[in-house]
């Protein structure tokens, strides 16, 4: 079945769900491109993997990274040994630490085939990119190294969740759902900047090459909705659950009207 949303599903940020999502729109996205490019480009699904420590349960449904044992009713205390003498006054507690967790990130690298270079960076946002803590700090680095290099960089922001990556909006722009990011090395520091709502289709891009190669048109709205359904997404997305984050009075109404129509069928 489709998604009942005319453009990104919000509901596709739940926990256990993003994941897959995120990775099947990347290769959709190769899978789109490969064909065009060929012979002169090559569109690779590139990964990188850091350590990190989780981010706030609250901001991704993960239980917490430091847990000390309540005062209430007192944890009982360790038994000294020959080695460590009991301390008046002190009590040994149990606690957890933060500990690190791999974190494989997935993104597309469009290269040029006769030299090798890389012409064109894609990056699907992740939570850990925009939720503050080391995946940011990561992202925001390698963001950082491209922009200053000479390869051009496409960012989709189809999260709600988190805060979005810097830039200087034009005044009055006013905030939005989502947002791509299309930023021609020629260009720099000015970008292309799409902003788009709940109620709103995601836009085509253009895909930025060579100078004076044709820059052909991604149509993102297309790949979203057949990864959706090739997946079936409607078999696993919790449409009872509550958005989270959540959304305004108006669009919470939307969505709440979108979902019943949807489960009433045609």
């Amino acid at each position: 079945m489709p998604t009942p949303f005319p453009g990104m599903d919000p509901f596709l940020e739940q926990a256990g769900v993003w994941e897959e999502f995120h990775t099947r729109l990347i290769v959709a996205i190769a899978d789109e491109l490969g064909p065009r490019l060929r012979p002169r480009y090559r569109v690779s699904v590139e990964q990188r993997a850091y350590l990190a420590v989780d981010a706030p349960p609250e901001l991704v449904g993960k239980p917490d990274v430091l847990i000390i044992a309540p005062a209430a009713p007192p944890l009982a205390t360790l038994p000294a040994t020959a080695s460590t003498p009991p301390t008046a006054g002190a009590r040994a507690l149990v606690a957890e630490l933060p500990m690190p967790g791999e974190v494989v990130e997935r993104f597309l690298e469009v290269r040029d085939v006769a030299t090798s270079h890389v012409i064109t960076v894609i990056e699907l946002l992740s939570r850990s990119n925009k939720l503050a803590g080391d995946g940011r700090w990561q992202y925001e680095r390698r963001r950082l190294a491209v922009l200053a290099s000479a390869t051009h960089l496409v960012e989709i922001d189809l999260l709600r969740a988190g805060t979005p990556m810097p830039m200087r909006l034009p005044p009055g722009s006013g905030p939005e759902d989502y947002r791509i990011v299309v930023s021609r090395a020629w260009d720099r520091p000015k970008a292309e900047v799409f902003l788009f709502g709940l109620r709103e289709r995601i836009p085509d891009l253009a895909l930025p090459l060579v100078r004076g190669d044709a820059e052909p048109r991604v149509a993102l709205n297309d790949l979203v909705h057949a990864v959706y359904e090739r997946a079936g997404f409607d078999l696993v997305v919790a449409y009872d659950e509550d958005l989270r984050p959540p959304a305004d009075a108006r669009d919470q109404a939307w969505i709440r009207q979108v979902v019943a129509g949807s489960a009433a069928g045609p």
